[in-house]
Formats: structure tokens, sequence, C-alpha cells
């Protein structure tokens, strides 16, 4: 009988350990991050940010107006989208992260230490993947807004070498061919430069047609003085042989003297200079602007980034701790 107690002892403690024991393997083998859980809680996140994101964009157009007296400055929409940018990054990171937390695996015997570090590790882990897929998503979206300044700064700039083009396409035609220049500043000074004095026609007693039609040889000397012009840009000041000549071709077109030829043919280069001088200027300071809107706006964005790790590691913890109550 006593023999019979002690086999059933012995049987029963080996049972014991070899249920201890496969718990045990079982506790080591498990994996300690949790990816339904993560992925989860990234997909929330990204559709949180989404959501947020649009309704920004709403409230953003309905704030603003083309006209000047309507909705808010530029320094308030600024501001505004900063912050809404910051609060889209902090509510959806927050989300996520509580999520991969909550729903990710009980770990039994595991020091309240490295069940920190795991729950952090899941809501950063969270943050991350969202991330990833929002930048993914919306790779274009974020290029456009990024380069926006830099490509209003091009355009500008394109606008202020508009003049000096026009001027130059002329250059590859041949002078007896009748030019046509395209409708920018160019055209406007060189119809100013070969215009007739109709108070000098009606002074020598000729009427004025209600309608003149444009005396042979205008075009091609429009683009023969069109190229004295675009050489005299490119060098900075007008050759005085060069002015000397052209105002003999205006003298000839409009019947001014040559020192009142010399005279308007200088004022009109002066008028394109000052004008080409003030188009730069103004790109140079849009691409600044630019410049600075992107600096600005890439600060922040990493800022808000930041944040957003934070937000989603800590979260995490916090749905951690709920799930093991």
């Amino acid at each position: 009988m006593e023999t019979q107690f002690t086999r059933n002892t012995a049987n029963d403690y080996r049972e014991n350990v070899a249920t201890t024991s496969l718990a045990n393997n079982s506790l080591a083998n498990a994996s300690a991050v949790s990816w339904g859980a993560i992925f989860a809680g990234a997909a929330a996140a990204a559709a949180l940010s989404l959501i947020l994101l649009v309704l920004g964009t709403g409230l953003g157009f309905s704030s603003v107006s083309a006209w000047s007296d309507k909705g808010v400055s530029g320094t308030t929409f600024s501001v505004s989208t900063i912050l809404w940018v910051t609060l889209t990054s902090l509510v959806a990171s927050a989300i996520g992260g509580y999520i991969a937390g909550r729903l990710r695996n009980r770990w039994l015997a595991t020091p309240s230490d490295e069940v920190y570090f795991r729950d952090t590790a899941h809501g950063f882990l969270a943050w991350a993947v969202a991330t990833l897929a929002t930048a993914a998503l919306l790779t274009s979206v974020v290029s456009t807004i990024v380069g926006a300044g830099a490509q209003a700064g091009a355009k500008i700039v394109g606008g202020a070498a508009a003049a000096s083009t026009a001027v130059a396409a002329t250059t590859n035609k041949d002078p007896a061919e009748p030019t046509s220049l395209d409708a920018t500043a160019t055209p406007y000074f060189l119809d100013l430069l070969f215009r007739k004095d109709l108070n000098l026609a009606t002074a020598n007693g000729n009427a004025v047609p209600a309608s003149p039609e444009p005396e042979p040889g205008t075009d091609a000397s429009k683009a023969e003085v069109a190229r004295i012009y675009i050489n005299a840009l490119s060098t900075g000041a007008l050759p005085t042989e060069d002015a000397r000549y052209a105002a003999q071709v205006v003298a000839q077109t409009t019947g001014l003297t040559q020192q009142d030829a010399e005279k308007r043919v200088t004022d009109v280069f002066k008028s394109l200079q000052t004008k080409l001088r003030n188009a730069e200027t103004a790109a140079r300071e849009a691409a600044e602007q630019a410049r600075k809107a992107t600096a600005y706006g890439s600060l922040w964005l990493f800022v808000s980034l930041l944040i957003g790790a934070f937000i989603a590691s800590f979260t995490a913890i916090f749905g951690g701790r709920q799930r093991d109550l």
C-alpha cells in the first residue's frame, strides 16, 4: 500500500514537471512582438490622419478668400495650418498607440520593466508603420505642398525673363519678314518706340487718319531694333553707335528729328531695363519667401512627427496596462 502511494506520488510529480516545462517552453518561444496589434493601431492612426487632413483642408479653404477684405490673413492661415497638422499627428498617434497596446498579447511571467519596454516599442512601431503608410499614400500631395512655393517662384522668374525671351525670339527671323511678337511687355515698348508724334503731324497740316495703316518696313524695323535692345540688355548698356542707328530707324519711321529720336530710344531702353530689374527683384523675393516657407514647414513637420512618436509610445503603455488588468 505504501509502495503504491509512493509510485502515484512520483508519477504526479513527473507530470507536473513536464507540464511546467512545456508551459515554460511555450512562454520562451512566444514572440514578444504582437504584429497584429501593431498593424491594427497603424491602420487606425493612418485612417484618422487622413480624415483629419481632409477636414483641415476643408476648413482651410473655407477660411480664405480671393478678396483682400475677406477671409483670414496669410499669417493666420499659416499658423492655423501648423497647429492643425500638429493636432492631427497628436490625436492619430495617441489612438494608434493605445489600440496597439490594448490589443497586444498578454505576457505571462514577464518582469514589469520588460512589459514597459515592450509596450513602448509596440506604440512606436504602430506610429512608424502608420507614418510610412501615410507617406506612401500621400506622397504626391506632400510634394505638391512643399514644392508649391518653389514653383511659384519659378513662375515669377519665368515671367521676369518673358520680355527678354520675346525680344530674343525676333533675332531668329529674317529682317525682311514681318515679325509677330507675343503678348508680353516687349511689343508695348517697341510700339512706344515707333509711335508717331500726332501733335507734330497736326502742326504740319497733315490729317491724322482714324485708323492709320502700318507703314512698309515697320515690322522689319522693330525686329532690327529688338536685336539691338536684346544685345544691350545682355551687356547692361546701350552702345552709342547702336543708339544712333536705332534713332535713325525711328526717325525715318515716325518723322521725328534725329535728336528727339535718340532721346526716345534711350528713354524706352531705360524703361525696359527698369521693368526687367523690377521683375528680377520680385522673383528673388518670391524665391526667398518660398525657401523660408519650405524650411519652416519642414521643421514644424519634424516636430509634429516627434510629438506623434512620443504620444504613441505613451498611450501604448496605458493601453497595455488596461489590457493586463
